[in-house]
């Protein structure tokens, strides 16, 4: 009986994950939201530049990601990370489309990428309300895989920024400021 609950619960988690997925990519997939949320102009106040390596940690269905890779260009590299083979796909099929050289993507939660030390000139986090692992696992690995003077970008979503501010602050980095939604924090030293 027990077992047929788990499954049941794994099944029904499993929905709601599909239905938040395809939700998602209904909205970031309408060719009307760049005109309302610019993913260049969001980018761009996150520090993305040309020739970095960015890690975007809950890439869904790539609205970031593409235009990620287009700004760091064939110098620079994005990996785009995510828990939903779906939102990978996805990511994986608009490379294509674009062919793309410069983007990998990973299906892999964001609280252990795999990526070495110190690999990373930028981390963002746009519009994601939950994070699988947690926040602090995943800034313990952001923590990780920055380089030195790394930049760590949020966008705020919800809920206190005093809070986010402090639970970035205890993981390693320094807060540098706000530029609209988009709050920048820089890896302290060791």
């Amino acid at each position: 009986m027990c077992s047929r609950r788990n499954r049941r619960q794994r099944q029904s988690g499993l929905e709601t994950s599909n239905i938040a997925y395809w939700t998602i990519r209904l909205m970031h997939d309408n060719p009307i939201l760049s005109l309302v949320r610019n993913p260049y102009k969001l980018l761009k106040a996150a520090g993305l530049e040309e020739g970095q390596k960015a890690l975007e940690v809950g890439c869904g269905p790539g609205f970031f990601s593409i235009p990620a890779a287009r700004i760091v260009g064939d110098e620079g590299h994005v990996y785009a990370v995510d828990i939903h083979p779906r939102a990978v796909a996805r990511v994986k099929e608009k490379i294509e489309k674009e062919a793309l050289k410069n983007i990998t993507t990973m299906c892999i939660n964001a609280s252990n990428t795999e990526l070495p030390d110190e690999s990373v000139d930028l981390a963002f986090l746009f519009g994601l309300r939950y994070i699988a692992g947690g926040l602090e696992n995943v800034i313990s690995e952001l923590h990780r895989v920055l380089k030195p003077g790394g930049i760590l970008s949020f966008e705020k979503t919800r809920g206190s920024e005093a809070d986010l501010v402090e639970e970035v602050r205890r993981g390693g980095f320094a807060y540098t400021g706000r530029r609209g939604r988009i709050f920048l924090f820089t890896k302290e030293g060791e």
